[in-house]
């Protein structure tokens, strides 16, 4: 089973253009997912205490991939943008919060991966960053 850890705290660095999400918990949490730009590809640093996962997908795939999730109330297909042995999936719950896994594949024999899900609020600050509209949380 899979353990996802929440994030709802947003900060963004106007002279980076990078985002930053962490935990409003009254004592943090060891977890956060940042976010920036780099020409065409999107920088992503999931971290955990000391260890991260960091993934460059192409940006226009990423957010290609993101304005066309679909909300569902169980999420075990995700949307996976990347390669088979790194890649980011995404899924969208039907209150609007946006689970990201970030993955490192070494064969068959194993993976290391960050369950992160963005609290609604976050993720309309990410689409908001990436200029992303979803048609689907509309209705």
């Amino acid at each position: 089973m899979r353990h996802y850890q929440r994030l709802d705290d947003v900060h963004y660095d106007e002279s980076s253009d990078t985002l930053t999400f962490t935990c409003k918990q009254e004592h943090g949490c060891a977890s956060d997912l940042w976010f920036g730009r780099e020409g065409m590809y999107l920088s992503i640093s999931a971290q955990h205490g000391p260890l991260e996962i960091a993934l460059r997908p192409r940006l226009r795939d990423l957010t290609t991939s993101l304005a066309d999730l679909k909300p569902t109330e169980h999420l075990g297909v995700m949307r996976m943008v990347g390669t088979g042995q790194a890649h980011v999936e995404l899924g969208l719950s039907t209150n609007g919060e946006l689970l990201i896994r970030t993955s490192i594949i070494a064969d068959a024999t194993g993976h290391f991966a960050m369950n992160t899900i963005l609290s609604s609020e976050a993720r309309e600050r990410l689409f908001e960053w990436l200029g992303i509209t979803n048609t689907a949380l509309d209705s």
